[in-house]
């Protein structure tokens, strides 16, 4: 726990105190913060991480920092808390992608289950960016043509159609598929493909994935 760190935003001092002194006990590193303009004015936290927020406080409203954070590509997890059992609120959050919401007075272990699944999802997101920027890291090892036998490959072209629209020998595409592999370092067909999956989602999708034309027919 100790690389991790839970962000506690709310305006209410004895309310953050209590929870900070719980996660505290439960072996968490905390910031405190009474304003939501202060917790998004800091530098984003480089670890593992999660933000315990209120949802009602003057000024800034915890729905509104939600929206902020979004706004700035932040996707860290968050666990709302609220001193009444605002239902749209809660449901509204929770579609923005928020972890949970918990009404106060709260028991103790909903809030340390909450937050342990809050650490756990950025500890899984975290890991998820790392591998995709590794797999990234293998594409750009690849010469052009390796890429572009690499998407051939993963539509599901046979070597003898790859040689076909590229105009050269199906020997020539078999050493640049082995090439491929070992660049991406790829133990299987499937395990390529699944790099592609990758590869073509979210952010930053490398293009061409989804431009590729349908394997030509070789003449007899």
């Amino acid at each position: 726990m100790n690389d991790s760190m839970v962000f506690v935003v709310d305006d209410d001092p004895s309310a953050s105190k209590g929870v900070t002194r719980l996660l505290a006990s439960a072996g968490y590193r905390t910031e405190t913060y009474n304003r939501a303009a202060d917790f998004l004015a800091r530098e984003p936290f480089e670890g593992p991480c999660c933000l315990v927020l209120d949802m009602v406080m003057p000024e800034m409203s915890g729905l509104e920092a939600q929206k902020r954070l979004r706004e700035r590509g932040h996707d860290l997890p968050i666990v709302f808390i609220s001193g009444r059992g605002d239902v749209p609120s809660s449901v509204q959050a929770m579609k923005k992608g928020a972890l949970d919401f918990l009404t106060k007075p709260f028991e103790a272990d909903d809030l340390l289950a909450a937050v342990g699944a809050a650490i756990q999802r950025s500890r899984d997101s975290r890991a998820e960016k790392e591998g995709k920027a590794s797999l990234f890291d293998h594409w750009k090892a690849l010469t052009p043509r390796e890429r572009e036998v690499f998407t051939r490959i993963v539509s599901g072209a046979l070597n003898k159609q790859i040689a076909f629209e590229f105009g050269i020998s199906e020997k020539t595409i078999k050493i640049h598929r082995a090439r491929v592999m070992e660049k991406m370092q790829a133990h299987s067909f499937a395990e390529l493909v699944r790099m592609a999956e990758k590869l073509r989602s979210g952010q930053g999708a490398i293009p061409g994935f989804d431009e590729i034309p349908a394997p030509p027919v070789a003449q007899a």
